[in-house]
């Protein structure tokens, strides 16, 4: 086994030489941990399974700094078996079978069991997670693995199905708040052995730029205590100015799953929400390093499938947008595009031409489809009228422009597959069709 695999050992040294702040309170058990109520609150069936020893496979998954390395550190202190950790960055297969291989020894030898947690795990291969399936399906391991990505996009299914998927939510301004007021109060892992005094303003602003990462918000702090000097009294004032000096607004990751996901969120603020709309294409782009481009394309589907013909402007505004970027570029193209995106929101909203589409597209499940009428079919040609392709009326020759006809294959003839609706301007087109149908009737 690697010299420098992090064994989480119940007789680890109680010296904090040289650790940050943020290391030295982490949470040495449940009642200290922060924030995910709905997973080890109280009654909570990992917290009943943590404090038993009975922690079965798992997946930690949720944003960085809520907590899931902290809580793995938790259910280190609560076995009685050995803990191991490999982190997927530079492990490799050879490391997860040594791993397995050493607990297969210590549970013949001994009967103990081994968890195993594997930070990061969307950095794993498919093969490397392979590696893992035999020994969790043989209960030789405990399986414990964290990721900020989506499990459902980079852990193997097989792997996936074998464990129990508990998805941390990101912690709030409140709990880095607390964090902090602990690590001022602590005199042993925190501060407290420093004469501290902390505007409350300064707290509030640490807690709301980390963002409830407590990690953050602990390194900040103790920045700042160390580069403040005492005043005359002896006492080290963190105000609001040296807070603002500690933190900065976070680099925020941009994997794809996340992109995903705010791409998603934009198509559907689209449909309701300006506010929204603006906001998650603007953060996609600006704090994210998204190409515009995505959600210009995103903004152009969108202007058919939501908005459609109760307002065919929403189209010409979204490929306006798209032509003054390709010539603009940004950051200058921000206001063309965000005018589109506002102009589409706005509009009366219409799905009905996606539903045509999609009417159409079952309608293609029915025998015989396809088949073109004889009297629509083309007779520009010596001897069509011999096969019968004729019998086509000419709508212009009609009053209103409109003749009732066979339009369609006998397979779906009479179906009606785009619906107008009332919304903005294909309310007209609703109530021609009305009047053609009644022309139908008649015919």
């Amino acid at each position: 086994m690697r010299d420098d695999f992090d064994l989480f050992s119940t007789h680890e040294s109680n010296s904090s030489a040289g650790k940050l702040l943020a290391d030295r309170m982490r949470p040495q058990s449940l009642e200290e941990y922060y924030g995910q109520e709905q997973i080890v609150g109280p009654g909570k069936l990992l917290r009943r399974a943590i404090e038993a020893d009975q922690v079965s496979s798992i997946l930690l998954y949720g944003p960085p700094g809520t907590g899931k390395t902290t809580l793995a550190h938790i259910i280190s202190k609560h076995t009685k078996g050995d803990f191991v950790r490999l982190n997927a960055v530079d492990a490799s297969v050879k490391d997860v079978r040594e791993v397995i291989e050493q607990a297969k020894q210590t549970k013949a030898m001994y009967g103990r069991k081994t968890i195993l947690f594997l930070d990061e795990v969307h950095r794993f291969n498919s093969s490397r997670q392979d590696a893992l399936l035999p020994a969790v399906e043989q209960g030789v391991i405990v399986f414990i693995g964290a990721t900020t990505e989506n499990p459902f996009h980079y852990v193997n299914g097989a792997l996936l199905s074998r464990s129990t998927l508990f998805q941390l939510q990101p912690l709030t301004h409140e709990h880095s708040l607390a964090a902090m007021q602990r690590a001022l109060a602590d005199r042993e892992r925190g501060l407290g052995f420093l004469p501290i005094a902390a505007d409350e303003a300064a707290l509030e602003h640490v807690a709301r730029m980390a963002g409830g990462d407590i990690r953050r918000a602990l390194n900040a702090l103790e920045l700042a205590a160390l580069t403040t000097a005492p005043d005359a009294e002896g006492t080290i004032r963190i105000t609001l100015e040296a807070a603002e000096e500690s933190i900065r607004r976070p680099t925020v990751k941009a994997d794809e799953s996340a992109q995903y996901d705010v791409l998603s969120a934009f198509h559907k603020s689209v449909r309701g929400s300006s506010d929204a709309a603006l906001y998650w294409f603007l953060h996609a782009v600006e704090n994210l390093g998204m190409d515009p481009m995505v959600f210009i394309r995103r903004l152009i589907v969108a202007c058919s499938e939501d908005i459609g013909l109760a307002n065919p402007q929403a189209m010409v505004q979204a490929v306006s947008a798209l032509d003054a970027f390709r010539k603009i570029g940004w950051p200058e193209a921000k206001y063309n595009i965000a005018q589109a995106i506002l102009f589409a929101v706005e509009s009366p909203k219409s799905n009905s031409v996606a539903m045509a589409i999609s009417r159409v597209m079952d309608a293609f499940d029915r025998p015989g489809f396809g088949n073109v009428p004889l009297h629509l079919r083309d007779a520009h040609y010596k001897g069509a009228a011999q096969l019968g392709h004729v019998g086509y009326k000419y709508p212009h020759d009609y009053p209103g422009h409109f003749v009732a006809q066979q339009y369609l294959p006998d397979s779906v003839h009479g179906e009606r597959f785009f619906l107008a609706t009332e919304q903005g301007m294909e309310d007209k087109m609703r109530q021609n069709q009305q009047l053609r149908r009644r022309e139908e009737e008649k015919g």
